[in-house]
């Protein structure tokens, strides 16, 4: 099996999409899928739509997904925006016995990073590069030299007396209804405290606000260089896929001793 062609899921809390990944240079192989997640998302209704998913496509080989917490082995360890029935949950094995097929699991925003650091506005970046996505929460993914440092979880990062994401996650634009320029001098304080911790070379900002910079970009104020991804809501897609190639070897040992 040459891991070239993977099916990349990017499982989010409103919708759970996918689309097979020419991982060689990160173009999708035909239009994505998308469904709606579940309410309730628990374990099982979420696996179905994986299946659901690699059935659209009539899929037949490896399967990447990016999934919302902290995934330790193909286990969740976290349940901040999801279904608190997922917290210990061995997800790469659910869906693997659910699809039938070979499925591994990464945090969506270390996957989404890992495609902007191979694809995208991170690539040949020799510093480290630190990927925020910002939606219902705020994920992070933090690279040196191009290797992922994974699980970092800077969203719940304690900020002005408060979880980080609770301050300034997109989420909550919406429901205090702030206005692009509250919400971004917000951000700018998040931002401003990575840079105080970290001193990133880049800062690669995903999720639905890359594509709203514009309205914000005049209240950040930090010194690193900040950028949207250029891949946009593609990039958990595209790095899931990508997180398949590159830990084969460990996945397709695994897959095999299930004997499915």
């Amino acid at each position: 099996m040459k891991f070239k062609k993977i099916l990349g899921i990017d499982i989010g809390g409103s919708g759970i999409k996918g689309a097979p990944v020419n991982t060689k240079n990160g173009k999708f192989l035909a239009k994505r899928h998308r469904i709606e997640t579940p309410v309730p998302a628990t374990p099982r209704a979420v696996a179905e739509v994986i299946k659901i998913i690699a059935k659209h496509f009539k899929w037949k080989g490896p399967i990447g997904c990016g999934f919302p917490a902290v995934v330790m082995n193909g286990v969740i360890k976290t349940a901040s925006n999801i279904d608190k029935s997922w917290i210990e949950t061995d997800a790469r094995e659910l869906f693997t016995r659910t699809t039938g097929l070979p499925v591994w699991v990464i945090n969506d925003a270390d996957a989404a990073g890992m495609a902007a650091v191979r694809f995208g506005a991170g690539k040949d970046v020799k510093g480290s590069v630190l990927m925020i996505t910002v939606g219902t929460g705020i994920g992070s993914a933090f690279f040196t030299r191009g290797r992922l440092l994974p699980n970092t979880e800077l969203g719940h990062l304690i900020l002005n007396g408060q979880n980080a994401e609770k301050y300034t996650s997109d989420a909550t634009r919406k429901n205090e209804k702030l206005t692009w320029e509250e919400w971004g001098k917000r951000f700018n304080e998040y931002l401003m405290e990575m840079e105080r911790l970290f001193w990133p070379e880049l800062i690669v900002i995903g999720g639905g606000v890359s594509k709203k910079m514009d309205k914000f970009a005049d209240q950040l104020t930090l010194k690193t260089k900040v950028i949207p991804a250029s891949l946009l809501n593609d990039a958990g897609i595209i790095g899931s896929a990508l997180s398949v190639r590159a830990n084969r070897d460990v996945l397709m040992d695994w897959y095999q001793s299930l004997k499915i």
